[in-house]
């Protein structure tokens, strides 16, 4: 019996949906958010232990460094949050057709990819 199974499976040959890759990245900045809520009690509980612990996260978070964390961290909320605002607009029955689902994913990954600039702009 000869199971008609594909050979090699070349994954950049894959396009998904964008309604697929707005989904996927709602997920992935949840999971992001998450590690990212780590380094802020961190942040927060060394802040608070001394005035040395203050100055050190002060010191950390206006490097290089921190403020690559912080507009990671911020791009993440932002975008979960644009992402779970359409999935509760899609849950009330709009944006559901194939066309409206497409274009109001393109809308979301635009206006986060704006935002993002923007909180660039500002916090370096």
């Amino acid at each position: 019996m000869k199971k008609q199974r594909p050979v090699n499976l070349q994954l950049n040959t894959i396009s998904f949906p964008p309604a697929a890759i707005t989904s996927i990245l709602h997920r992935i900045t949840g999971v992001a958010l998450f590690f990212a809520l780590m380094f802020v009690i961190w942040a927060w509980a060394v802040s608070v232990s001394s005035i040395e612990g203050f100055d050190f996260v002060k010191e950390q978070m206006n490097g290089p460094l921190g403020k690559f964390v912080a507009i990671g961290t911020i791009s993440a909320l932002i975008y979960h949050i644009l992402g779970g605002i359409r999935h509760m607009i899609m849950d009330m029955g709009h944006w559901e057709e194939l066309e409206s689902g497409d274009l109001s994913a393109k809308a979301i990954i635009a206006l986060w990819i704006i935002l993002t600039i923007l909180v660039g702009v500002v916090l370096w």
